[in-house]
């Protein structure tokens, strides 16, 4: 029963906000009378209005809403590019303030994506490692250098989820330091959407958080390899 209580708990911690952040987009994904674009309309108004003509907005070819700082163009999934909703409006407001973070040489921002590099290189290393333990063991015949190549391996698939846990404030900054300020000032939304505005805003931020939590597991089930090893 106790195992059963815990591991509910483990998955509300988990999944909890991916859940959370996805109920909120689709809450308020629903065509809005008081939205007259679309969210792809409102990011080339907004980078033009910042002076990022050079910016583009494409689709997302995977659905993903992001910022590319490398292409230097705000991608946004095919509901937020083609809809007129106060997700589309706040998601596209969101990833417009990460370009207005690049184009301000935001020092946050370029530690993120510095470090997402550096820990995309390690986790790739140590999934290598974490496969060629057993290999380790077998021809060292010493247990303990095999659980030092899966400490590193551990080590390295955790720090994607410390990454973005680090850089949490960035997410935040593009929500209400960019993007809802942006909105409120310009009257690109209504004093009645604002509440729900905040909270897409909300789920915007945590959406990376979320993702790195749900890598945990990655980690759980590698914990549950290395003890049948």
């Amino acid at each position: 029963m106790h195992i059963a209580l815990l591991l509910v708990l483990v998955l509300v911690l988990v999944f909890g906000p991916q859940w959370w952040a996805r109920y909120t987009f689709r809450r308020y994904a629903g065509a809005s009378p008081n939205v007259p674009g679309t969210g792809a309309e409102l990011a080339r108004h907004l980078l033009n209005r910042f002076g990022m003509t050079d910016v583009g907005v494409e689709p997302a070819e995977q659905g993903a809403d992001h910022y590319d700082p490398e292409q230097r163009v705000v991608r946004l999934g095919p509901d937020n590019y083609n809809g007129k909703s106060l997700t589309a409006v706040a998601v596209a407001a969101h990833e417009v303030g990460h370009a207005i973070q690049h184009q301000r040489n935001d020092t946050m921002l370029a530690l993120r994506h510095r470090l997402v590099r550096l820990a995309q290189t390690i986790q790739q290393l140590g999934a290598g490692a974490m496969l060629f333990m057993p290999v380790v063991v077998a021809v060292t015949r010493a247990p303990s250098a095999g659980l030092l190549v899966g400490a590193i391996g551990l080590g390295s698939m955790a720090s994607g989820t410390l990454v973005h846990l680090v850089t949490l404030p960035v997410e935040l900054d593009a929500s209400y330091g960019k993007a809802l300020p942006i909105l409120r000032a310009g009257n690109y939304i209504q004093p009645g959407d604002e509440a729900g505005v905040r909270r897409v805003l909300r789920a915007a931020a945590l959406t990376y958080v979320a993702g790195s939590l749900a890598s945990l597991l990655n980690l759980a089930r590698w914990l549950a390899y290395l003890r049948r090893v």
